[in-house]
């Protein structure tokens, strides 16, 4: 498992090697503290994501979810103003754009990766975004259709590798 110490001298091996490979190279980089419009996510989320449309074959919900978490600002909550702006983002558009979209959202409801509350701007005006890690560790408790053993497994690994306690520490107190 990887400590936060570990994960620092980790950072300034790589960022001494970027700069041997990419000399001068930060300029035209991504920095987060820098520039603004960064999303926080997992580091785990590729997979999650993989474990999601394993979830729900035939209708993917992975786009939908990734573009639900790069509209947090850092607080687990989106407010859906515009939702056909939404769909798009997803990958959904022309006519059923929406329509599908508003699917795949109740799908991730009902997986309880999300919650969705109504407001101004209709049914799905508010979404709550639960932790990924606790939600699919009570899916494979349930052994859930879909969620398979091998992709647990990566999970978990993933998780461990990088220090993500939330995959084997307790489960907060009650349900979601």
């Amino acid at each position: 498992m990887t400590s936060v110490r570990e994960a620092g001298a980790i950072a300034k091996k790589q960022l001494a090697l970027r700069e041997h490979l990419w000399p001068a190279i930060e300029p035209w980089l991504w920095n987060r503290k820098a520039h603004r419009g960064f999303a926080t996510i997992p580091k785990t989320l590729p997979l999650i994501l993989k474990i999601m449309d394993e979830m729900t074959k035939g209708a993917p919900v992975s786009s939908t979810y990734l573009t639900l978490w790069c509209s947090t600002w850092d607080n687990s909550f989106v407010a859906v103003s515009k939702p056909s702006e939404m769909a798009n983002a997803a990958g959904f558009g022309g006519q059923r754009g929406e329509h599908t979209w508003a699917s795949r959202m109740r799908k991730l409801q009902e997986l309880n990766f999300i919650d969705i509350k109504a407001g101004r701007s209709g049914p799905m005006s508010h979404v709550l975004l639960y932790n990924p890690h606790f939600v699919l560790r009570e899916h494979y408790a349930k052994k859930t259709p879909g969620l398979t053993e091998a992709s647990y497994t990566a999970l978990l690994e993933w998780a461990l590798d990088i220090g993500a306690r939330d995959m084997v520490d307790p489960l907060p107190d009650g349900t979601v």
